[in-house]
Parts: structure tokens; C-alpha cells; sequence
């Protein structure tokens, strides 16, 4: 059977739009974010609604095709796409309604943040999201989810209040803490393992004006600047989110600094940073008010569509001198100017007052989390960054916690799945897994296997 004979068999059920190989949309429908996977799906079905997904769920099932699942596109793996099968591709699917009073939102699994941040920003409202606004809201709150607003209000997957989800078995289930609450405790960081999400609703919270912003100093500073934000994060108040980052300029200077981000009063954002600020003479200090969707959309340029990616990622307990000294020596090393060690101190705070057991994603204790992000435009230097990510990541864990996170796991790291989620969280998966997906249909994904 040839790919178009597939869309022509799918066809009688499924009323959205069917991409198969010799189409002319077909090389820009299989592209995803990170430009080092390069797959050839049989059928992309681009999802216009939950039937749809139905559709294309029983289809993949009964002809035996390997199934990948699309919202965003933006997985460092490449989960979203695969060689041969069916891609469900949930980008058509972009509605987002919200209800301003209740402060909850419903958007569907095609959305990405920046949309969802449009319309819950024209109520002066916001959900917990990632760090790059291109990024989808399914993949990012299935694997748990943290951002600029974590220590404030938890993480994505905190403030889920209900998903509809269609299942292995093309059922379509609700589940919420009233509706299938098992379902509903692996969903908020068992990833895409249990069905397709095609609807996601979240509590609001009240976000206007953020006090944030980036700031550079020369990389020659980078220890002591490092050993001034161990002291700084050891202390912040829950309000303050920050990022420090070993990278280069754009113009190639290799520098040290922070995104910073509080969220509260401009006084006290001015208090808290000031330790940052005051560092010495900074190459770059762009810090004020900024719009929330500003904020939200600050890496954006930094991390496009089509660069060459490789990560390796570790949460940390705490920033140890010994520690910081490898992370320079690492950043110092970098096969390429795009390549970045970056610290994330989005963590403690309001995600650690949620019980440990509440949900699947399991660490909740960690101060940090380290990404070491290879990144390239050159296909010739895979090899080079894949290097230095793992040396870098191999060389800093005597300091890490032994826990990973589950949506920064890239598609050589199967044998840490019980990583990301401890030996009683990953036990309890694996019997979701059973009873929702026993044949593993949905595998592309960072794998909870059934057989385990």
C-alpha cells in the first residue's frame, strides 16, 4: 500500500488535512524545531478537531503504524515526528476561549504559548509557561512545565484543571481530580505516554508588568559572577525567577549574565536584583518594566527554528564552588558560539509546596536545573556539540541530584527514564501504561514502556 493510498483510506473518516511524500506541502509539514532530525512520516494528518483525532488514533492502531503526536514541535528529541508512520498533528487545532471571572482557560493541543499568552493577557491574566513562547502548551505541561512564574504559582502542570484526552483505544476521556483521577495524576508529568490531549484547561492567575531583564558581563568574570548568583538564588524571594547563562554575543564575545524576572512591585524587584546589577560594569543591562508577552518572548530570537540541537541536562542541589568552576571550564570549551551553559533557578518556592505524590512529575526539592544546550547551524559539527554536551554533562555529576527533567531528555537518554521520575512515581506509571496503552502505541515519547 502506497502512502496516498493511505490518506485515500483515512479520508472516509477524517476531515482535516492529509500529507503524504511527493506533496507539495509535505518537507515543510514534517519539519520540526530542532533542524538535526530529519524524518519521513508515510502520513502527516494535520487534526482540525477531537474526531479527527479519533480518526487518525484507530487508523495508526488497526494498520500497525508508528504513531508521533505534534502540538508544538519544539521537543529537543524529535518525538513529533517519525520515519514511516502517521504524524497527528495538532496544529489546526488553536482555539483558546477564557473566562476572565472564573480566571480559567481552555485551549487546544495545537496551541503554543505565545498564543495562549495573547489571549489570556488581554484579561491581565497568565498560566505558568516555559521560556520560549514557540513552545507548545501540550508537550511543555505534560512534562511537568516550569518558567518565569514557577516559584510564584507552580508549574504548568499545577495549574491543569481538566484535559480531554483521546485514548489507544480512540476513547475520548476527561480527566480532572473528579474524572479518571489516575488518568489525571500521570498527565501532569508522564508526558504524552497515556493518549493525545486535545483540550488543556488552567487556572489564571493576575500578571501585569514584570520587572526583567537581561544582564552581560564579560566571561572572564564568570566565576565570581556565578559565586554571586549561588548567593543570590540561595536567598530570593519567591517572586524572583532567573536564569544564569555562560554563552556568546551575537557578534561572538563570550560572555557570563542573568535573565532576571520578578514578579511583583517595581521597588522590590529593584531590591532583589540589585546584587546582579551591581556587579561591575556590565556589557549589557536591559532591566525594567517589561509586558508580560515580552517576557515571555525574550529567548525567542536566541533559539529559532532550524538550529542544530543537542542537550544534556541534570537538576542540581545546590551551586558549589567545584561546581561552577566546571560549568566555566565547560562554557570555555564550546565547539560553537551558539552553544550555552545555562543554570535555571525556577524551582523551590510554590513547586515545592505541592505534595511530593500529588502528581507524576517527582522532583520537586532541587534548587537548579542545569542545561548544557549544543547548538549549531552546521550539520558537520553533530558530532562536536554531542561531545561537549556529554563530557560537560558526565564532568558535573558529582554535583547533580541524580534526577533529570523529563521534557529536556534527549532521544539517546531511554535508559533515564526512571530518573525522571523515582523508582514509586515510575512503578505507578508503568501501571497507568498497562491499563491505557498496553501495546504502546504511543511510544515516540519519552517512553514509560508497559513491558517493564
Amino acid at each position: 500500500m502506497t502512502e496516498n493510498s493511505l490518506a485515500s483510506e483515512l479520508r472516509r473518516d477524517f476531515h482535516g488535512a492529509l500529507i503524504a511524500p511527493g506533496d507539495a506541502e509535505y518537507d515543510e509539514a514534517r519539519r520540526i524545531w530542532n533542524g538535526m532530525i530529519d524524518r519521513r512520516p508515510a502520513l502527516i494528518a494535520q487534526c482540525g478537531g477531537t474526531a479527527d483525532v479519533v480518526a487518525a488514533v484507530n487508523f495508526a492502531r488497526k494498520k500497525g503504524l508508528a504513531v508521533a503526536v505534534r502540538g508544538g514541535g519544539h521537543n529537543v528529541s524529535g518525538n513529533a515526528v517519525c520515519d514511516g508512520g502517521i504524524v497527528i498533528d495538532l496544529r489546526p487545532m488553536k482555539r483558546v476561549t477564557v473566562d476572565p471571572d472564573r480566571r480559567l482557560a481552555r485551549a487546544e493541543g495545537g496551541v503554543t504559548w505565545r498564543e495562549y499568552d495573547r489571549e489570556t493577557q488581554r484579561h491581565g491574566l497568565a498560566s505558568p509557561g516555559g521560556a520560549i513562547s514557540t513552545t507548545g502548551i501540550a508537550g511543555l505541561t505534560l512534562g511537568g512545565g516550569f518558567g518565569w512564574l514557577s516559584r510564584s504559582y507552580g508549574l504548568a502542570c499545577d495549574s491543569l484543571v481538566a484535559a480531554e484526552l483521546v485514548t489507544a483505544k480512540g476513547e475520548v476521556l476527561t480527566a480532572s481530580d473528579r474524572e479518571n483521577p489516575d488518568l489525571f495524576w500521570g498527565l501532569r508529568g508522564g508526558g504524552g505516554n497515556f493518549g493525545v490531549v486535545t483540550r488543556f484547561e488552567y487556572r489564571l492567575y493576575p500578571v501585569g508588568d514584570l520587572y526583567a531583564g537581561l544582564i552581560l558581563y564579560p566571561r572572564s568574570e564568570a566565576g565570581a559572577f556565578l559565586r554571586m548568583f549561588a548567593d543570590l538564588t540561595a536567598g530570593a524571594p519567591e517572586e524572583l525567577s532567573t536564569m544564569a547563562a555562560l554563552l556568546s554575543t551575537p557578534d561572538g564575545y563570550p560572555a557570563v549574565g542573568a535573565f532576571c524576572v520578578y514578579n511583583g512591585p517595581r521597588p522590590a524587584g529593584e531590591r532583589a536584583l540589585a546584587p546582579v546589577r551591581a556587579f561591575g560594569t556590565p556589557l549589557l543591562d536591559d532591566v525594567g518594566l517589561k509586558p508580560y508577552t515580552d517576557v515571555q518572548q525574550a529567548f525567542d530570537a536566541g533559539f529559532p527554528a532550524g538550529k542544530r540541537n543537542y542537550w544534556k541536562s541534570s537538576f542540581l542541589a545546590a551551586l558549589e564552588p567545584g561546581c561552577t568552576d566546571t560549568l566555566v571550564g565547560c562554557a570555555n570549551r564550546a565547539p560553537s558560539p551558539l552553544c550555552v551553559v545555562g543554570i535555571e533557578h525556577m524551582l523551590g518556592g510554590a513547586v515545592a509546596r505541592v505534595g511530593a505524590d500529588a502528581t507524576a512529575f517527582d522532583t520537586r526539592d532541587a534548587d537548579y536545573n542545569l542545561l548544557l544546550l549544543g547548538m549549531s547551524d552546521d550539520p558537520e559539527m553533530d558530532a562536536a556539540i554531542k561531545d561537549w554536551a556529554r563530557e560537560g554533562w558526565q564532568q558535573v555529576q558529582p554535583y547533580a541530584t541524580g534526577a533529570v527533567y523529563v521534557n529536556y531528555m534527549d532521544a539517546d537518554e531511554a535508559d533515564r527514564i526512571t530518573d525522571a521520575y523515582g523508582s514509586s512515581h515510575y512503578a505507578r506509571l508503568v501501571a497507568l501504561k498497562k491499563r491505557y496503552d498496553p501495546d504502546n502505541l504511543f511510544r515516540l515519547n519519552q517512553n514509560i514502556d508497559p513491558a517493564t
